[in-house]
């Protein structure tokens, strides 16, 4: 189960890294500035996020599957695609509708944290 984790991490490094790089290198001189921070915003918060996919996968290999440790991976990649996703897409198409899926994407990523340090209090709580 780690092992699938750590594939999404990677996953998701990687297009952060390329995203991150056609940003600084293929979109500069064609959007706004606020357009261009806002596709840095999407890249620093997908990349942010794959540590914690890192992190579950530790935890996963260490504590087991647990239930609500699985939901808080699912809700960390629900906020990459939601959050990041919306803002990529905000940015190359101008389709000002999806700046209302961003913050659904931030409510997925606060879930997923705040079920984390559940998990890790239940932990501390139970050794």
């Amino acid at each position: 189960m780690q092992l699938s984790w750590l594939f999404w991490a990677a996953v998701n490094g990687f297009a952060a890294v390329m995203l991150g790089a056609f940003g600084a290198h293929g979109l500069a001189a064609r959007v706004t500035p606020q357009r261009l921070d806002n596709w840095h915003t999407a890249v620093q918060y997908q990349m942010f996020h794959v540590v914690a996919l890192v992190a579950v996968a530790f935890l996963v290999r260490e504590l087991g599957p647990l239930p609500l440790l699985r939901v808080s991976g699912r809700l960390f990649l629900a906020g990459i695609m939601l959050f990041s996703g919306s803002l990529y897409l905000l940015v190359l198409s101008e389709q000002r509708w999806l700046g209302m899926v961003t913050p659904v994407g931030g409510v997925c990523f606060l879930v997923g944290w705040a079920l984390l340090a559940y998990v890790c209090l239940q932990q501390l709580r139970a050794s």
